[in-house]
């Protein structure tokens, strides 16, 4: 017995996803999304942090009302096990058994004293894949620092390099590595799979998320090995462009900040951009960079005096890099991500209606659609306690009545 089988090129692949908040479960989602069966499992006790993040169906705060979570879990199964419960650590076991991978994101450690790390469930299951997304890895001095990607941010030393030169550090907005690790991690299973297939070997997979996203920074880094300067926060600055900055436009009620970016990369983007400020389009690279306070003033007050998206077209149009700062409303009538189908309405049994984003990668021969939205707190235990494990309404009772399940 088993779950109804996903549609994609990873159809009759079963995950059990452990991991939580954005970085682990965004690769579950990923996986979903090209027809792996993913159960997530969820602590009815401690209550993931992204079903408590914003945005939220209606405004309104709950645990089943956050589009951070909705989204991260679109396409999975959920069940809720307390794994601090032996009954529930032996149906963990169980479910490790059914699965192709366990992917999990709890402190190093953790899942060991209940003896449920790698070295003990592939004892059960050899040819287990088992992915460990934590923020500093398995092993060394920092293995028990837990957070959330702003510090895994910090430790690759992104946050020192986001901010002006003057000023204390600003950082990239938001969980930084909570983004770039899982796509590191994506790739490292499907590798893992593809290891399995051909040699029906297991894998362990110990993903640092700040390490990984340091390859972010490589450039940087060798350049500083070989000598080069070290890496400075710069504002909006560019070594390479100019030039390169934000710009103030027109507001189209007079209230509120409207800005647009724009970014000059090659000698010709400026001789276009010079026209139509009538500046001096015979300046090369570097007399641009020593004119650079003159240009900015110059490009701010022709910018000032138009709208944002007329900007943004007129650039464009012209071959220049240029991107309005985009609201809610701008980002759903995008045309480029209408293109793409980016966001995704998905029947909600609560909400009646929910969005969620589409697939990163369009195939084009396998159409791609969440299958479900994500699971409310342990929507799917009794069809994942039947279906999959086998047990009865009586062993269903017993469960629950041990506190595993609630």
């Amino acid at each position: 017995m088993t779950l109804p089988e996903g549609t994609g090129p990873l159809a009759g692949v079963k995950i059990l996803d452990l991991s939580w908040i954005v970085a682990g479960p965004t690769v579950g989602r990923a996986m979903a999304d090209y027809g792996a069966s993913v159960i997530r499992v969820e602590s009815p006790a401690r209550i993931d942090t992204a079903r408590v993040v914003g945005p939220f169906h209606g405004d309104e705060p709950g645990v089943e009302q956050s589009g951070l979570y909705g989204n991260v879990n679109a396409g999975k199964w959920g069940l809720t096990l307390d794994l601090r419960v032996p009954d529930a650590q032996e149906m963990f076991r169980r479910l490790a058994v059914w699965a192709d991978i366990v992917c999990e994101s709890f402190t190093a450690g953790v899942l060991a004293r209940w003896q449920l790390d790698y070295s003990h469930l592939r004892e059960l299951k050899p040819e287990l894949i088992m992915l460990s997304s934590t923020l500093l890895g398995q092993n060394g001095p920092y293995n028990q620092v837990s957070g959330f990607g702003s510090q895994g941010a910090g430790m690759a030393g992104i946050q020192d390099l986001a901010g002006w030169p003057d000023r204390a550090p600003a950082g990239p907005f938001g969980p930084y590595t909570d983004y770039p690790a899982p796509r590191f991690a994506l790739t490292a299973l499907l590798a893992a799979l593809d290891h399995r297939n051909r040699t029906g070997e297991g894998v362990f997979i110990d993903q640092a998320q700040a390490e990984g996203s340091m390859q972010l920074l490589a450039p940087a880094l060798i350049d500083y090995k070989n000598g080069g300067p070290a890496l400075q926060r710069r504002g909006n600055d560019d070594p390479q462009m100019c030039p390169h900055g934000v710009y103030p436009c027109l507001v189209p009620d007079g209230r509120g900040e409207s800005w647009v970016a724009i970014a000059v990369a090659s000698d010709e983007q400026w001789t276009r951009l010079a026209e139509l400020l009538g500046a001096d389009s015979s300046l090369s690279f570097e007399q641009r960079r020593q004119a650079q306070p003159e240009i900015d003033a110059a490009l701010s007050e022709w910018t000032s005096r138009r709208f944002a998206a007329e900007v943004e077209e007129t650039l464009q149009s012209a071959g220049i890099a240029a991107h309005r700062l985009a609201t809610t409303e701008d980002a759903a009538n995008d045309p480029q991500l209408e293109h793409r189908h980016h966001f995704r309405r998905l029947p909600h049994s609560l909400h009646g209606e929910t969005v969620v984003e589409g697939p990163r990668y369009i195939l084009s021969e396998t159409p791609i659609e969440p299958a479900r939205p994500a699971p409310q707190y342990g929507e799917h235990n009794d069809l994942i306690l039947r279906d999959v494990l086998g047990l009865s309404d009586s062993e269903i009772q017993d469960l629950a009545a041990s506190g595993a399940l609630s």
